[in-house]
């Protein structure tokens, strides 16, 4: 038997500590949470090991002949989990601690519960790191392609305060909004891209494949064209004989899009731009003021200091201007300064957003006041698509009709001109 000295909460989140005998980490930390605390370190006690060959025997629900994890992690998904699977996982988890599991039980009953997006793996490495005294943030920072950050964070403010399962409830509620207003964008261009999509379908199939048809007619009743109809015959030409030169320049195009984004003053001069078009541009900093301030309310309502909330909502940020005015303003906070001033002396956030934020350092609720903007940047943006909506709709209709219009005028202006000339002759 050895000896390990603990720290653990209660559920009440008062801290205690003491000493127990136990074989291994892992009995050790059983009869913590048998305790009906939550493990927060646990260390061996000097000159006490444990008993021999303990440390080689395999945790309960592994084999020792269980797959080297070099090959496992070939098996395993390698994509980052999409918003609503990573909240359908937290609010699993959250569901297991509220019914009175112990975590590492609760993570036991993971590793077998399908997730999707999230593999069973990812829950048993966490059990086993637990097992072993690791903290949970610990061993979700090992993962970073599942677990961010902000997420990591959370999780560390959930153990010190001894609330992680209500934690764990706000995040999937932070990323179920989220996964809403990603859908609400998506939803938004489905529509547009149907349109244009069979727009291009019936232009290419007119240009390459009925066109060429009535030109070898035109050829045959040797008649002068009409310029729009020699133009149209020409643009077919190129399309029936250069017609791989399409998806080449469309690969090239997307080959400098993105070598030109990932440089300093490219993905700069993209964002701005995004920024400043007419109505998309609109979309895009409402969708990004109201992420900023919902990830910087939900982490400084758990308890993370505010430097930190500001340094993880900076990498979360897709745009580099934002992210370099919340920089701007993570040094002002650094010196002393609320963050309503910083913010104000950037020039990116609307006045209004500084208001309010403004009126929560005066009253003390900063996190509350964050998360009133972020419901109204939210709201404006549901409003803000719709209208997008309505206004590419028909502009994608009068596209596609002065296209079709216009390769019909060219064709029907021919046949005109054919039957005046054989009325004349």
């Amino acid at each position: 038997m050895a000896q390990f000295s603990y720290k653990a909460r209660r559920r009440s989140g008062e801290l205690v500590q003491g000493v127990l005998d136990a074989n291994d980490r892992g009995a050790a930390l059983i009869q913590i949470e048998r305790l009906g605390l939550l493990p927060v370190s646990l260390e061996a006690q000097k000159g006490k090991s444990p008993v021999k060959g303990a440390a080689s025997k395999p945790a309960s629900g592994e084999r020792s002949g269980s797959m080297p994890p070099m090959f496992r992690d070939l098996l395993q998904r390698k994509r980052r989990p999409k918003l609503q699977e990573l909240a359908t996982y937290t609010q699993q988890l959250a569901n297991l601690l509220r019914s009175g599991m112990p975590l590492t039980v609760a993570l036991n009953s993971m590793g077998h519960l399908e997730s999707k997006g999230i593999s069973n793996e990812v829950s048993k490495q966490l059990r086993q790191d637990v097992m072993e005294g690791k903290s949970l943030s610990d061993s979700m920072g090992k993962q970073p392609l599942i677990f961010s950050d902000l997420y990591v964070n959370m999780v560390r403010a959930g153990e010190q305060s001894g609330a992680l399962e209500e934690v764990l409830r706000r995040l999937a509620t932070h990323f179920e909004r989220f996964a809403e207003v990603q859908q609400k964008f998506v939803s938004a261009l489905i529509y547009p891209a149907i349109v244009g999509g069979v727009g291009v379908s019936i232009v290419m199939l007119f240009m390459t494949v009925i066109l060429p048809k009535f030109t070898s007619i035109f050829t045959d009743m040797n008649v002068p064209l009409p310029k729009s109809t020699q133009m149209l015959i020409a643009v077919s030409g190129l399309f029936s004989s250069y017609w791989w030169l399409l998806p080449l320049v469309a690969v090239l195009g997307v080959v400098f899009y993105r070598r030109y984004s990932v440089t300093e003053s490219g993905r700069r001069h993209l964002d701005k731009l995004k920024m400043s078009l007419p109505v998309l541009g609109k979309v895009m900093k409402l969708n990004l003021f109201g992420q900023f301030a919902r990830t910087l309310s939900t982490l400084l309502h758990n308890g993370v200091p505010v430097l930190t909330a500001l340094k993880i909502t900076e990498k979360i940020i897709p745009n580099v201007i934002l992210r370099d005015a919340i920089e701007r303003t993570r040094e002002g906070v650094t010196d002393g300064k609320t963050i309503a001033q910083p913010l104000a002396r950037s020039q990116v956030f609307p006045q209004l957003m500084i208001d309010l934020i403004k009126i929560g350092e005066e009253t003390g609720d900063v996190p509350g006041a964050l998360q009133s903007v972020a419901e109204t940047y939210e709201n404006e943006l549901t409003i803000a698509l719709r209208v997008m909506t309505n206004l590419i709709e028909p502009a994608m209709i009068i596209v596609m009709a002065v296209a079709v219009g216009g390769l019909l005028f060219s064709i029907l202006s021919a046949m005109f001109q054919i039957t005046s000339s054989i009325g004349r002759g």
